[in-house]
Parts: C-alpha cells; sequence; structure tokens
C-alpha cells in the first residue's frame, strides 16, 4: 500500500544564500546523512534540474540543519516536515528557508510505503488484507480529525511536543498524502507509468545491480475496496 504519494523529500536553503532555484545549486556544499532519502535519490532531481558539481559533507541525523544554520554547508537534504521544523527548533523561522521540494522539480518517486514479506504474504494473506484495510481507516479517521490522533500518541508516549507534532503530521498529510497525485490515482495505489520511471530512476541513482522490475515490487491485490481506500475526500 502506498501512503506517500509523493516524495517528501526536498533541498533546502537559507534565503540569505541567494540559492532561487535549483540551478544555483550547482558547485554548492551540501550536507545529510549518507542514509538519508533525499541525499540517495538526489541524482534523480539533479538530472532532472540540470545540477552539477555539488559537494557532499556527511553527518548524524542531529547535525544536519545545525550544520546548514552555521553556514557549514550551502544546501540539506531531507524530509521536509521533519528538517523544516528542526530547522525552527534551532531558531531559523520558516520564512526565512527557501524549500524545493522534489516532487514540484521533475522528481515523480513515489514515498513511503507498506511492504510485506514474500513468506508473510504466503503463509497469512489474510493478516495482510485485514492490516491493509484497518490502516485505511485509520488514515481516514486520522485526515479528518488530527489532532485526536497527536493526542493518541500523546497518551503512548507522554514525553512529545503535541503542538510541534500536529504541525509535522498536517505538514506530511498536505505534502505526501493528500496530493493531487494521491487524489487522480487513489490513496494506496499506484499507476504503472509511474511506477515503471520511479523503477528506472532508482535503478539508476542507486545503482543496484539488477534494474529493478516494478512488478516484482509491488502486489495491489491486497489493497480495501474503492470504498475503503476512500479517505482522501474526507479532508476539508
Amino acid at each position: 500500500m502506498m501512503v506517500y504519494a509523493d516524495t517528501p523529500a526536498s533541498v533546502m536553503v537559507l534565503k540569505k544564500s541567494g540559492i532561487k532555484t535549483p540551478a544555483d545549486l550547482s558547485g554548492k556544499k551540501f550536507g545529510a546523512p549518507v542514509f538519508d532519502a533525499g541525499r540517495r535519490a538526489f541524482p534523480i532531481f539533479a538530472k532532472a534540474n540540470g545540477i552539477t558539481g555539488v559537494q557532499w559533507t556527511s553527518m548524524d541525523p542531529p547535525l544536519r540543519e545545525t550544520m546548514l544554520v552555521r553556514g557549514d554547508v550551502d544546501a540539506i537534504t531531507g524530509f521536509t516536515f521533519t528538517s523544516l521544523l528542526n530547522l525552527e527548533a534551532r531558531g531559523t523561522q520558516a520564512a526565512d528557508v527557501l524549500v524545493l521540494p522534489y516532487p514540484q522539480f521533475g522528481v515523480k518517486l513515489y514515498g513511503n510505503a507498506i511492504i510485506a514479506s514474500p513468506k508473510l504474504i504466503k503463509e497469512n494473506p489474510a493478516a495482510v488484507k485485514a492490516f491493509l484495510q484497518a490502516f485505511a481507516k485509520g488514515m481516514k479517521e486520522v485526515i479528518v480529525r488530527p489532532a485526536a490522533a497527536i493526542e493518541d500518541v500523546k497518551a503512548r508516549d507522554g514525553i512529545i511536543n503535541a503542538p510541534l507534532e500536529l504541525r509535522r503530521l498536517n505538514m506530511a498529510i498536505d505534502t505526501a498524502i493528500n496530493t493531487p497525485n494521491a487524489r487522480v490515482e487513489g490513496f494506496g495505489q499506484t499507476t504503472p507509468p509511474r511506477l515503471s520511471l520511479m523503477a528506472s530512476q532508482v535503478s539508476d541513482a542507486f545503482a543496484t545491480k539488477t534494474r529493478v522490475n516494478p512488478d516484482a515490487v509491488w502486489n495491489g491485490s491486497f489493497l480495501p475496496s474503492a470504498a475503503e481506500l476512500n479517505v482522501l475526500s474526507a479532508k476539508k
């Protein structure tokens, strides 16, 4: 089941840097952990926008936004709803940050998805189907009442900052879940042309040993009914 219809990855820079477009990123110093999804997919973003000559600095995740604020790097990659809020926590106003979302600049990647092992699918397909039904129902409730969803999380993890996490959730819904692509394709689903493009781009960016076969990684037969997947219209 596709949860993020669009990757939430983006490039973020401080506006005072003078960087205004992806073309301005050529030759700049980037920072991100080596395993960051935005960094791993950056070759796709770079190819789509003609960006060349960037230099990467690696760091642990907690240092990424700090190094941007200090000026140690010119740009960072990361999930928008994570890094933007982390920058605010380090004293930088959101209005002072330029966000270049991958989906708005030629990157058609899907984002996070629910996956199951071949073993589970073979041995307990009913559990897979039931889980996806429950997840779709939960997603609909989250979209209708995000504040209540965060209160449920806080009941289990009392140390979270509820107002901050509500902002993060709403940003995730708006930028990755309830997107124009999701409303066209349907929540939880994929389309063959876009999935094939993503498979090709991921094969190139990650230098996979063999080309990714979209038919080998996507199985929509366990998805709930169209009525159960009708979760996005709930958002006002």
